[in-house]
């Protein structure tokens, strides 16, 4: 307990005594994972969007003018036997058309002036759970394409594709990005610590002489590395914090648009834990690179 409260002192004392470049080191391991963070929480909110999604991929097949409604409910049945598929649901042109009414509120009055009910019926197809994948959403609607009285089948492969390359193209910039300022950071703390061990040389020489180890005397370096890492994770937090709470009424309409209707949200407490673990590791990894290169500690 006596070497942990000298070591918690001897990195505190380093912090203290040199304000500035510790201040430095704190900012710049922010600044980095505020930038990374920003990237997280995007890819978070998106990547649960197509989570949702993949989940239910909506395919509908469109049914031709001119079929009984026996014949829809026997096409239904006959979708329904097909690989792959889990549930069908008839829409009949009734029930399009009283959604139509109900979903779009005053444009509603276009349909006034027609004669007739100008909606096709429909079948919303529910894919089985080892089809709720591109691929697997293909072969479905190839076999609904194929099924006499089907005129089209929608989907939303073409959507999912498209987002995933968008997600992919974001995780892309963000793991450039992350290389870049993290390796800024691990510069700034390993000079922090040089700057360090060269104020406290005669100390460290002294206790060298007495019989303490090169794991003693690097101990409270790699702590204060790790405290300044946890301080400016801490940091990072806070700023993502505010900022999605001050800009959030700003942007939530695009946000939500970008997210399927589903509104933002913040980090889990597990995921802000990580962002804090991050920048301690990162001042931890520099104090380690800066001991390395020095060589006498």
């Amino acid at each position: 307990m006596a070497r942990l409260a000298w070591f918690a002192r001897s990195a505190l004392r380093g912090l203290s005594g040199g304000p500035g470049t510790s201040a430095v080191a704190v900012s710049t391991i922010a600044v980095a994972l505020v930038l990374l963070g920003s990237f997280a929480l995007l890819l978070s909110n998106m990547g649960g969007l197509l989570a949702r999604f993949g989940a239910e991929l909506p395919l509908t097949a469109w049914l031709e003018a001119g079929l009984a409604e026996p014949a829809e409910r026997a096409l239904a049945e006959r979708a329904g036997r097909l690989p792959g598929v889990e549930a069908v649901r008839l829409v009949t042109r009734a029930e399009a058309l009283e959604r139509f009414r109900t979903g779009v509120g005053r444009g509603a009055a276009l349909l006034e002036g027609l004669e007739e009910n100008p909606l096709p019926a429909s079948l919303e197809i529910a894919l089985a759970p080892d089809r709720r994948s591109p691929a697997g959403l293909a072969a479905v609607s190839a076999s609904l394409a194929r099924l006499p009285g089907v005129e089209e089948v929608a989907s939303g492969g073409a959507w999912v594709e498209g987002y995933l390359r968008a997600l992919a193209l974001l995780r892309a910039l963000a793991l450039g990005l992350g290389a870049v300022l993290g390796l800024a950071a691990l510069l700034v703390v390993a000079g922090t610590i040089r700057l360090a061990l060269l104020a406290r040389r005669d100390e460290l020489e002294i206790l060298s002489l007495v019989g303490a180890s090169r794991a003693f005397l690097r101990t409270p370096f790699l702590l204060e590395g790790l405290l300044e890492g946890a301080l400016g994770g801490s940091l990072a937090l806070l700023v993502l914090y505010g900022a999605f709470r001050l800009l959030l009424p700003g942007f939530e309409v695009g946000l939500e648009l970008l997210l399927g209707g589903s509104s933002p949200h913040f980090f889990a407490p597990a995921e802000a834990a990580l962002l804090v673990a991050s920048g301690a590791g990162l001042g931890l990894f520099g104090s380690a690179v800066a001991l390395i290169g020095e060589g006498r500690a």
